[in-house]
């Protein structure tokens, strides 16, 4: 059936903090996107890690994010075996933080942990982000204390996570991705952000409340392949710094002072040449080439990030909703 909650702004009203039997109630809320190969193992381990939690309720969200293999099968099969999973499937495919979205906004726990179904992020980790919800913290970080990827994959990932840092004006916590515990509050609260442009990393981190983190060993990718290559993580940078930083902008200003005194050099070399060798002032051609070539890079440098800024603000004034569900899939069938 078609779910047109998706196109309204959600309703900031809290909703109960126990399920109704009393326990508290963990929701997951689990991207898919072409992961066929893995998706059964990860439910695999996903149930049997919860299993060891009989104290709690559990409902897993998976939202398949207009996958093209046979995700949306699969995960079909599982609500239909699993009175616990809930799928929600996209009209086509709006991106990762497009489907964590979608998630929390169908996630009904008191605290809701968001993961990928890849397998890098163990399972039996997401318990210890309940301990430490249950301790206390409304928000829980799981940070990566190490990582099976290959060097180049390392290199870039801590590069993209430390420039961001630096970069931005929200402190981002280091080497962690989307795999966190929000608190029934917290959830509710990110649900009212409903910008286009999504760093749902950056908002969590700008939030406040009590925040603490739990470290964890990254493992390797059980099938398929990575989700997010070098030209999406490059395009995550770019929504994480220009949603939270106007710091780009600042350089551009920087920039042309940069230029502007280079300029003043060159003008005073140029005059100087005139007056003390005029008779080689021809060859002040190749520094007329560089100097224009120069000036033209900054321009165009600078005119791309102020795109990029225009270009946002013209995406949250068009108003379109963030994401289309086409269904809801449930144990009952409906």
């Amino acid at each position: 059936m078609s779910d047109t909650s998706a196109l309204a702004t959600p309703s900031p009203v809290p909703r109960p903090r126990e399920s109704p039997g009393g326990t508290a109630l963990i929701s997951y809320v689990l991207p898919v996107f072409n992961e066929q190969d893995g998706i059964r193992r990860f439910h695999d381990e996903l149930v049997e890690a919860i299993g060891t939690r009989p104290e709690l309720s559990f409902e897993l969200v998976y939202v398949n994010d207009g996958s093209s293999d046979a995700s949306l099968a699969i995960l079909r099969d599982l609500a239909k075996n699993d009175p616990r999973v809930c799928v929600v499937d996209f009209a086509r495919n709006f991106g990762h933080q497009m489907a964590i979205t979608a998630g929390l906004d169908e996630a009904r726990g008191d605290a809701v942990i968001v993961m990928d179904t890849d397998l890098q992020d163990p399972p039996r980790v997401s318990l210890e982000l309940i301990d430490a919800w249950r301790d206390g913290a409304e928000i829980v970080h799981a940070r990566r204390r190490s990582r099976q990827d290959g060097l180049f994959k390392r290199a870039t990932a801590a590069a993209y996570y430390r420039v961001l840092r630096a970069c931005t004006e929200v402190d981002i916590p280091l080497d962690t991705g989307d795999f966190r515990l929000l608190d029934r509050r917290v959830a509710d609260e990110l649900r009212r952000y409903r910008e286009r442009s999504r760093f749902v990393r950056g908002i969590v981190a700008s939030m406040g409340f009590v925040q603490t983190e739990v470290h964890f060993d990254r493992d390797e990718r059980f099938a398929g392949e990575t989700k997010y290559p070098l030209r999406k993580m490059a395009r995550l940078a770019i929504d994480g710094v220009t949603g939270f930083s106007t710091v780009p902008l600042k350089l551009i200003t920087r920039l042309g002072f940069l230029v502007l005194t280079l300029s003043f050099a060159g003008i005073l070399y140029a005059l100087a040449m005139k007056v003390f060798r005029p008779d080689i002032t021809v060859s002040g051609w190749t520094m007329l080439m560089v100097v224009v070539l120069f000036l033209g890079g900054v321009q165009m440098l600078s005119l791309g990030v102020l795109g990029s800024y225009i270009g946002r603000t013209y995406s949250e004034a068009q108003g379109r909703p963030l994401y289309i569900v086409r269904q809801v899939v449930r144990h009952d069938g409906h």
